[in-house]
């Protein structure tokens, strides 16, 4: 088909391999649901039965006496992504496949169990619309235009009833930014989003080996070239899942004993207008990160760089020719990087998703919905921009819901002990405020008792929390602020308290883009 989609660089966001998993389904009589996302191809074993029947590769339900119905299963991606397309192999399965199938996607943050993924407040959105799907096929179906947005499990619903060999969720990854802070991560790793985007052979290993999930099992599992039979060098390229510093190269030959490379040589590209693009024709100018360096077969190289090479892409030569298990690149994101992930990271959650996201920076619902309505954003000015200017058209009864998402200066939240999906936001909004008001900790008791005091005062005169942006402030500061505005008015307090929260959106925004 001429419309078909382009599956050559998107992961399996589903599959086994990068941890997807069947977290609830309604029936699996015949056969389990889990060997739908395993990696090999499905196979037949004539003959063979179990005590439920005929032993079957895939996801197989009883025969539905009661009509009209349908089953389900939800998977949790390995990843969370973006999906493009969705693959339903009914291969093996002839007279006893769906006659068509729904898939949806939805985005829930943390470990939801199944009761709350199932739950009727969980917002699902259309993948792929109810399609009819042929027996003992590769059905590839192209994601609504509506479903491109980034999610964490899906729904596959199977009309009346029946087997599925595999399910593909063909998507490309997009992490949660923070995953990358505070640590040094494997930049080219499928499971962050790097892809290996060209390689100018693989007649026996496919590319994509190269940076997938876990160590090679076997040779199988790796990259491999033909032999070369002419001057020259094998080589592919990795787009990073953000541009970043790298520290290290892991450059790893096991099972690959007879036919390993004799060299590999690293080069490093710094394309950012690239760096979500599988284009690298552009890319003219390649520096050395790892000269020519020998290697030696079914061995785990380490190289550490004498100087960290920042980049988008990195190319290795396989010299002349061979076969690598994995390549791994150890570093952190760039502060471009950073915010360039987590701008596309927060334009493609779901709305849902986006807005818990933005009430843990303001707790305003009314606030949160005008912004998340305005995406996509693109870069962090204009989201700071657009924040603000929607702060300021709230009602004043706006203003004072957000205030009560704050704690008192000077006292501490309490956590919940068992944090649940839906209390997600109000945990990562209690980590803000102790941040923030990391000086009030370190006061003296004094202090603490004045500010106490000063807050009962406050509330008094203005029937709201005393607000204040704390990060940079010292609890003195603080506690003068505090005395001086309970000469204000109550109009021109509201407005300074709305400020002061204006400043603390704009630094919650700002933190949750850069990550500093």
């Amino acid at each position: 088909m001429a419309d078909a989609p382009d599956l050559t660089n998107l992961v399996d966001l589903a599959g086994a391999r990068l941890g997807g998993s069947v977290v609830a389904v309604n029936d699996e009589f015949f056969a389990f649901a889990e060997r739908m996302l395993l990696p090999e191809p499905p196979i037949v074993r004539p003959g063979v039965f179990t005590e439920r029947g005929q032993w079957t590769d895939g996801w197989e339900t009883r025969r539905r006496r009661v009509l009209p119905g349908a089953d389900w299963a939800v998977i949790r991606l390995g990843m969370p992504g973006i999906v493009h397309a969705i693959t339903v192999d009914t291969t093996h399965f002839t007279g006893n496949s769906p006659e068509e199938v729904e898939i949806s996607g939805t985005s829930v943050g943390g470990y939801p169990s199944p009761e709350e993924l199932l739950d009727e407040s969980v917002e699902w959105v259309t993948l792929v619309p109810r399609t009819p799907v042929k027996a003992d096929s590769v059905n590839v179906l192209p994601v609504s235009p509506s479903g491109r947005m980034r999610i964490t499990h899906l729904r596959l619903t199977i009309f009346p009833d029946g087997g599925v060999a595999r399910l593909r969720a063909h998507g490309e990854v997009l992490a949660d930014p923070r995953l990358l802070d505070r640590v040094t991560s494997d930049l080219a790793a499928s499971a962050l989003g790097g892809v290996v985007v060209a390689a100018s052979d693989m007649h026996y290993g496919d590319r994509h080996n190269l940076n997938a999930s876990g160590e090679a099992r076997v040779m199988g599992e790796g990259w491999e070239t033909r032999r070369r039979r002419t001057p020259g060098y094998d080589w592919a390229i990795v787009r990073l899942a953000t541009a970043g510093r790298i520290v290290r190269a892991v450059v790893d030959t096991r099972h690959f004993r007879g036919n390993a490379p004799r060299a590999v040589a690293l080069w490093a590209a710094n394309a950012p207008e690239l760096q979500f693009s599988d284009d690298v024709s552009a890319i003219t100018e390649w520096r050395p990160m790892l000269p020519p360096t020998r290697t030696q077969p079914h061995t785990q190289h380490l190289f550490d760089l004498e100087v960290p090479v920042e980049a988008t892409h990195v190319r290795i030569d396989a010299i002349p020719d061979g076969g690598l298990a994995r390549l791994r690149l150890l570093g952190t994101p760039t502060a471009h990087g950073r915010e360039a992930l987590a701008m596309r990271w927060l334009d493609s959650l779901s709305p849902g998703a986006a807005k818990e996201e933005l009430l843990a920076c303001c707790g305003s619902e009314d606030w949160a919905s005008a912004v998340v309505a305005r995406r996509p954003f693109g870069t962090l000015e204009e989201l700071l921009a657009v924040a603000e200017q929607e702060w300021w058209r709230l009602p004043e009864s706006a203003w004072l819901e957000a205030f009560t998402a704050h704690p008192r200066i000077g006292e501490r939240p309490a956590i919940a002990s068992t944090p649940t999906t839906s209390a997600r936001t109000t945990v990562v909004g209690m980590d803000a405020p102790r941040r923030e008001q990391a000086a009030m900790e370190q006061a003296s008791a004094e202090v603490r008792a004045a500010m106490a005091e000063g807050n009962a005062a406050y509330e008094e005169r203005f029937g709201y929390i005393f607000l204040v942006r704390a990060a940079g402030r010292t609890a003195q500061e603080m506690l003068e602020l505090l005395r001086e505005r309970l000469n204000n008015d109550p109009e021109t307090e509201l407005r300074v308290a709305a400020g002061q929260q204006a400043e603390i959106t704009a630094m919650r925004l700002h933190r949750l883009i850069t990550g500093s």
